[in-house]
């Protein structure tokens, strides 16, 4: 026989063997032996207010300090003067009065050609868009005598106006004023002009503005190209309001929710504690106004079909800030505002917080399940508090899921002593957190496989890999999350819920990063991070499913990470492989069943050989999911995974 001959025939036989031995490694799906049903809750939603993602975010408020609430009361305003000798511009100060809401300003102009303007900056300046209206209001008082006109402008980046109209202020009472107007240009660094001009004294708070195109149009409302990202994760559960925020740095600066819901002017502004948390990162012009206050997350939940899932302070501040706590005779306030919430959202409307949360606009219960018992708290201080609230809101709410938590970390001698300590009580829920490498994220996708099924459930609430120095959002930090998440999903029996944190980020804002969500004032970009939680939440399925190569499960032999769900509501087996490896691989998987499949099914994947490769505002597209048709051959599939990869497969039942 010729060399060549025998040289091309061996190396064709060689490489049909290696093809053979590849797609010989059959992963096997028992489809008719499901293993534990898994939670509608199981992929959620965290949200905390760092990084401007409320206020300046998600609130779609484009006024900063609108109230004068500010440790520094006009900041955030430009005075502009025209003749300094013929007026005055004063901050008042009501005290008890109304503490709520203290501070107003004053504009007193001496004589008929005097005018003041005030100049309002917003949240890095004002994202507006052309042709769209905008909703001006302001609470004034005319004083006696006086004859003030009021002119409002919107003023583009270089200072033209680009949208005005006139408010005619009358009368000693304070009133809410209300006009509209539509926007000539689109600018993200757009400014508000207030023009005083006349003769008398004209008082003023709560100036604000507002895009008409809010979430379902509500005035007032929403961002709503945030909320719809927020929607498209289809979260099981909204988290809210964090989060180290809900400890605050010190008690007196705790989130307190009784102060965030109610008339929008008597909400109680709040410096937020991201404000100065970072020397690198301060933000001295960070506060909460509270416009989305607990009343607007529970609303947010219900729009989304999320279960609203509050968390409460529990007498204890920042142990990482203050770690100063509420001695235990007096902790009695703090439960009864968790009895007072439960109350609020799910009280009739003969109740007290029933009444308000009708008064409110919404009389029909939020049918609340969930509440949290602190944030990140540790050590015995915490549990004395704990067993307080448990067992009060056991005794009067015993249908309520309480969560309980084991601290920051997901591995140190706190983490031991909590979970030690939480066999004693009726904690549902655990949250566990985990802010770690890459590397630890791979490593850690059998972390559940040896918890004590017989114990509480896991809430798996904050976790990020941070893919140090820059802790960019990029592909291999959502790669070995994908990872994790699998073995998340594996523990489903265990495993009741999982959220990302931190949720938003402004690009101009931000105090902490790795974040899902980037945007600016007019625009936002989903991260890689952000595709691949919303591949587990919108495939999140119903029962889960066993699937193994060799008889184990697939927790990174051959660098491959898989789960298996079945979906009931479809009729679909549903697929998830990552494949950390640089070359693509090639292997098949058996549907083991007495159901019979369709011949066709779908399969979307996420990757690239660039693990440092991320998405911006300017090119969001860099990564994306990319949906493609597959055939079956009777129930084995045979594919092609490619390198550093996520895909996601569904085969429906005929």
């Amino acid at each position: 026989m010729n060399y060549k001959f025998k040289l091309t025939i061996g190396v064709m036989l060689f490489f049909m063997a290696t093809t053979l031995k590849i797609y010989s490694q059959s992963i096997q799906v028992d489809v008719d032996k499901p293993t534990a049903k898994i939670q509608p809750t199981m992929w959620g939603i965290f949200f905390e207010d760092i990084n401007f993602a409320a206020d300046g975010g998600l609130y779609a408020e484009l006024v900063k300090n609108r109230s004068f609430e500010f440790f520094d009361p006009k900041m955030g305003w430009d005075i502009e003067r025209t003749n300094p000798d013929s007026f005055h511009f004063i901050i008042t100060n009501r005290g008890t009065e109304n503490p709520q809401n203290p501070r107003y300003a004053s504009v007193i102009l001496n004589d008929n050609k005097s005018s003041l303007s005030l100049v309002n900056e917003g949240f890095r300046g004002m994202g507006v868009k052309e042709n769209n209206t905008y909703h001006f209001s302001i609470l004034a008082s005319l004083a006696k005598q006086s004859d003030v006109d009021l002119k409002v402008s919107l003023l583009d980046s270089v200072g033209e106006v680009i949208g005005e109209t006139a408010v005619e202020i009358a009368g000693e009472a304070w009133k809410k004023y209300e006009v509209s107007f539509v926007c000539s240009k689109t600018d993200p660094k757009a400014r508000l002009k207030l023009l005083f001009e006349g003769n008398g004294k004209v008082s003023f708070d709560m100036v604000s503005l507002f895009p008409d195109d809010t979430w379902k149009n509500r005035k007032g409302g929403l961002r709503a190209d945030l909320v719809q990202k927020l929607a498209d994760l289809n979260p099981g559960f909204f988290r809210f309001p964090g989060g180290c925020i809900v400890e605050g740095r010190d008690l007196s600066r705790r989130y307190q929710w009784k102060k965030t819901v109610g008339k929008i002017e008597d909400r109680t502004v709040m410096v937020n504690r991201w404000n100065t948390e970072f020397s690198h990162r301060s933000a001295p012009d960070y506060f909460q106004s509270f416009g989305l206050g607990f009343y607007e997350y529970f609303l947010l939940s219900e729009d989304i079909g999320a279960e609203p899932l509050p968390i409460l302070n529990c007498g204890m501040a920042c142990q990482f800030n203050t770690a100063e706590v509420v001695p235990l005779d007096q902790l009695e306030p703090y439960v009864q505002d968790a009895l007072d919430l439960i109350e609020f959202a799910n009280g009739s409307t003969d109740t007290e917080w029933g009444k308000l949360r009708a008064d409110m606009g919404h009389p029909k219960p939020f049918n609340m399940k969930y509440i949290g018992v602190g944030n990140e708290q540790w050590g015995p201080q915490y549990f004395e508090r704990y067993a307080f609230f448990e067992k009060a809101i056991m005794e009067k709410y015993p249908e309520i899921s309480i969560v309980s938590t084991t601290g920051p970390f997901p591995e140190d001698p706190f983490f031991k002593y909590a979970k030690g300590e939480l066999t004693k009580y009726k904690a549902a829920l655990v949250d566990e957190h985990y802010y770690r490498t890459p590397d630890w994220f791979f490593e850690n996708a059998t972390r559940y496989d040896d918890y004590d099924r017989g114990s509480y459930k896991i809430f798996a609430v904050e976790y990020a890999s941070h893919d140090r120095p820059g802790n960019d959002n990029n592909w291999l930090s959502a790669l070995s999350e994908a990872a994790f998440m699998t073995g998340l999903e594996r523990n489903a029996d265990v495993v009741y819920m999982c959220s990302y944190a931190p949720l938003f980020a402004h690009v101009e804002g931000w105090q902490w990063r790795p974040d899902l969500i980037w945007f600016d004032n007019l625009n936002s970009v989903s991260t890689p991070n952000y595709y691949v939680q919303q591949l587990f939440g919108v495939n999140n399925g119903t029962d889960l499913l066993s699937i193994q190569l060799d008889g184990k499960d697939l927790t990174g032999q051959d660098g491959l990470y898989a789960s298996s769900v079945w979906d009931a509501n479809t009729k679909e087996v549903v697929i998830k492989i990552v494949n950390n490896n640089k070359e693509a691989k090639s292997t098949s998987v058996v549907l083991n069943s007495a159901k019979k499949f369709a011949s066709k099914g779908t399969m979307t994947v996420i990757g690239t050989t660039d693990l440092k490769v991320y998405n911006t505002l300017e090119n969001p597209d860099n990564i994306v999911p990319v949906n493609k048709e597959i055939k079956l051959s009777g129930s084995r599939l045979k594919l092609d995974l490619d390198p550093y990869s996520l895909t996601v497969i569904r085969v429906k039942q005929k």
